[in-house]
């Protein structure tokens, strides 16, 4: 259960994932009220790859099938990971598809030609692998990989304490790390 208590004034870092279309709904509502940063992952280099993925779609719009594979450590809980999802979101809204239509998670079996509009997801979980994230573009004759790898946590309480402090100059709203880090602008 979420509960978000806006006072004015307030203003908020948040970082978990796997919320509910509710929960995500009574997040954005908050921010009528409250200064939100609200991201599935505070790494600069996550955020930086979202940026590049975001591009590379358009670059290579529906002349590529698109992979998605995340490993983290064996003791986490959900998959695919909250950072996983967003960069097939980053994707799938550059393409101008919606991913909860588009996304095939895992395959087995007989499944056919693979469907072109479609994005693929994977999931590793082992170890103490703290996270790591690869997208690939495989188009005929070549392909292009984009991956991340978080070697250090303190990459993500960095990129937490930036955005608390971005926020102090902010109104209400609700704001992610391309905010932070000026990325829309780019």
């Amino acid at each position: 259960h979420l509960s978000l208590c806006a006072t004015d004034g307030k203003k908020l870092v948040i970082g978990t994932t796997g919320l509910s279309h509710e929960q995500n709904a009574q997040v954005v509502a908050a921010g009528e009220q409250i200064v939100l940063v609200y991201a599935p992952n505070y790494s600069i280099g996550v955020n930086a790859t979202f940026k590049l993925l975001e591009v590379a779609a358009k670059i290579f719009g529906d002349s590529v099938d698109i992979e998605i594979t995340e490993a983290h450590h064996r003791h986490k809980v959900d998959a695919p990971s909250g950072t996983a999802l967003k960069m097939g979101e980053v994707i799938a809204g550059a393409l101008g598809r919606d991913l909860d239509k588009v996304a095939i998670y895992g395959r087995e079996g007989q499944t056919g030609e693979r469907d072109r509009q479609t994005i693929g997801f994977s999931t590793i979980r082992g170890g103490d692998i703290i996270g790591e994230h690869q997208v690939m573009f495989a188009g005929q004759g070549e392909r292009l990989e984009i991956v991340h790898r978080a070697q250090s946590r303190s990459n993500f309480a960095e990129g937490a304490v930036r955005a608390a402090v971005w926020i102090a100059g902010e109104g209400p709203g609700v704001f992610d790390m391309q905010d932070v880090l000026g990325l829309h602008q780019l």
